[in-house]
């Protein structure tokens, strides 16, 4: 159990970013970091909305850009899950789909060496199910090895929107710095890149 030392009693073992708080420095320069888990849990549709229509399945995944140029995406469609000690040294561990799941899906990223990666947007997709972002009540929390976690909560739905674009964590130079996007996207995985100028070629594939 963390200890909270600060007498205002704000919890310093994790940050939640927000409007008021939308970024935060995750690597810092002479820092050591392992491989850091990106987890994202939502509602399993056991109440509510969801009770009365087919459990949502929601997806984690991530756009990349690697140091040396080299682009792709990391997502259970197409079985693009991607690899640890490899590029693009990110991993998603499985495919939960309807949120049953204690753990949620979660996604490793291997911050040994930061200096690796240029820019990563961790997004969330509604595969299957209504698109009501609001019932689905997600989550996404960073565990690096040094530092507080790290929360984004999937709030401000916009109505209809089947992906969300969550946070980026872009290469500063002295170190790695995660900004809270926020972005509901109308479309999946293509659209988001566009909105992100990605630059990716697609093609479709399903689970």
């Amino acid at each position: 159990m963390a200890i909270d030392h600060n007498p205002g009693g704000v919890n310093l073992s994790k940050v939640t970013l927000s409007k008021a708080t939308p970024s935060i420095n995750l690597t810092k320069p002479g820092e050591q970091q392992g491989t850091m888990r990106v987890n994202l849990n939502w509602s399993s549709g056991s109440k509510g909305f969801f009770r009365r229509s087919k459990p949502v399945d929601l997806d984690l995944g991530c756009f990349y850009e690697l140091s040396n140029g080299a682009k792709g995406v990391v997502e259970a469609i197409g079985h693009n899950f991607g690899a640890l000690e490899a590029e693009p040294y990110i991993e998603l561990d499985g495919d939960d789909r309807s949120g049953s799941v204690e753990g949620g899906e979660n996604m490793r990223i291997n911050l040994a060496r930061p200096e690796l990666f240029r820019r990563i947007l961790i997004f969330a997709l509604i595969y299957e199910g209504v698109p009501n972002w609001g019932a689905a009540d997600g989550v996404v929390t960073l565990y690096p090895t040094a530092g507080p976690q790290i929360q984004v909560r999937l709030d401000s739905p916009v109505a209809g929107a089947r992906s969300c674009a969550i946070a980026l964590l872009q290469n500063q130079g002295p170190g790695i710095t995660v900004y809270r996007e926020m972005q509901y996207v109308n479309g999946a995985q293509r659209e988001i890149d566009q909105a992100y100028r990605w630059g990716m070629q697609w093609h479709s594939a399903r689970k």
